[in-house]
């Protein structure tokens, strides 16, 4: 298996085995040359085998373990944060189904691993003598199942956010996607004030975003409606991103998230050289309206990992995904649902104002159609081999899409990095136009994906 954009994913058991945790374990710990390791996981029913086999791994190369249970991603960061010899892992596979499963790793100091870092990795994962430890030097693993002080620490540390305000008043439904954040959200919420109402809380191992979570806001927008909530909530399985609903029941995306966040900050002269970081899915409509807010915009790849590298590079603030990861640099080093959550109620109190209407006034989204084209048989390469470029490929169809579009609209094409799609997104003024630019351009790939197929051969 490959790194993607967010570690390494696949369907348990079969595309990602135990086998190869161990081994990533291992491997991670010598090419890091760390000392501890603090393991955490989602709630799908094969993360413990998993946790379990990474331990091992990292044990095997004389590294002492941790194991915290059933925690979001982002205490795993701030762990791994706290000091410079601890990896953070996470055992998830994020909004996927419950039969998938992943590992994501952090640096000491919080950070996810570097493409460098990834390679070296990938590198010497089938060297089965390479970071053995001696048998003297074996590392010991520890149980802290129910996160012990480590939530406690991360709870006081997300709190602080709201320097000593209250949600108090404010009514909260929070759809926890039977995930990772199932216990911790909701006692965050309650701590801050407000008054919540959790939804999708109760994991059994296999409903993990089934109908649910930051992926899937239906339900939680019924839930806004029927109770007559301020705002809602939705985390996605490992907790790291935030989709929000407002009173009225529509979602509100990473988009307008990270619009609301910026001119807030802005205005309250914390938005660090009052620019933004974003990637390069973030829709047109907010580039224009931080463009007319004064607020500069700086864009990289697909990622939250190259969004906080960004962030740390310029020394900025603020940063984040049209798919809910927004990151907080001043009090994180990864997405953090919670956090988000978090500050984007507090902005709604402290307002007085409605989330729909900040949101209306943050800016207006061109229409996006995003269409996922599975990937042809060639593309399915082997480790280490190239990925094909579907841009170079389609140039002549990208620019003709792109010449019609003019200064209205966009076009984006790229390799899923965690599944075996091509995707391809139109931004245009109209859906309509949108859906026909990017009809065309799935077609284009559908015709260069036959050329490629082999010839029948006679029986």
């Amino acid at each position: 298996m490959r790194f993607g954009t967010d570690g390494v994913r696949g369907v348990a058991n079969t595309e990602l085995a135990p086998s190869y945790a161990l081994a990533l374990g291992r491997t991670a710990a010598r090419v890091l040359g760390v000392r501890r390791a603090v393991i955490g996981g989602d709630t799908r029913r094969s993360t413990p085998m998993f946790e379990h086999a990474l331990a091992a791994g990292l044990a095997s190369a004389g590294v002492d373990v941790t194991l915290v249970g059933v925690v979001p991603t982002p205490v795993v960061a701030f762990e791994a944060s706290r000091d410079d010899a601890t990896l953070g892992a996470v055992v998830s596979a994020s909004h996927n189904v419950f039969t998938d499963n992943g590992v994501k790793l952090f640096a000491p100091g919080g950070h996810k691993l570097s493409d460098d870092v990834q390679t070296r990795i990938e590198a010497s994962l089938h060297d089965e003598g390479f970071g053995v430890a001696a048998p003297e030097a074996v590392g010991t693993i520890w149980v802290a199942d129910d996160g012990g002080e480590r939530l406690d620490d991360y709870r006081s540390h997300v709190l602080a956010a709201l320097d000593g305000r209250s949600l108090s008043g404010l009514t909260v439904a929070l759809d926890a996607a039977n995930g990772a954040g199932h216990r911790i959200a909701p006692e965050i919420f309650t701590a801050a004030g407000a008054s919540v109402i959790a939804v999708h809380v109760d994991p059994d191992g296999a409903n993990i975003n089934a109908g649910c979570g930051a992926t899937q806001p239906e339900s939680l927008a019924a839930a806004v409606r029927a109770e007559g909530a301020d705002i809602g909530v939705a985390l996605d399985g490992d907790g790291d991103r935030c989709i929000a609903v407002d009173a009225d029941g529509a979602v509100v995306d990473g988009d307008h998230i990270l619009a609301i966040c910026a001119t807030d900050l802005r205005d309250r002269g914390a938005l660090r050289a009052d620019t933004v970081v974003v990637t390069v899915m973030t829709n047109l409509g907010f580039r224009l309206a931080m463009e007319a807010a004064g607020i500069r915009v700086v864009e990289t790849a697909v990622g939250d990992r190259y969004v906080l590298e960004a962030l740390e590079r310029e020394s900025l603030s603020l940063g984040g995904e049209q798919s809910g990861h927004v990151i907080f640099r001043d009090r994180s080093t990864t997405g953090d649902g919670i956090l988000t959550g978090l500050v984007l109620a507090d902005i709604v109190a402290r307002s007085g104002r409605s989330l729909s209407e900040l949101a209306a006034e943050a800016m207006t989204s061109l229409p996006q159609v995003l269409v996922n084209v599975a990937t042809p048989p060639t593309d399915d390469a082997s480790p280490g081999a190239p990925r094909r470029d579907w841009t170079a490929v389609l140039a002549d169809d990208i620019a003709a899409v792109e010449a019609e579009l003019g200064d209205h609209g966009r076009v984006l094409v790229r390799p899923s990095g965690t599944e075996p799609l091509v995707r391809v997104m139109v931004e245009a003024p109209t859906e309509q136009d949108a859906e026909r630019a990017a009809a065309r351009l799935v077609a284009a790939i559908d015709d260069r994906s036959r050329l490629d197929e082999p010839a029948p051969t006679d029986q």
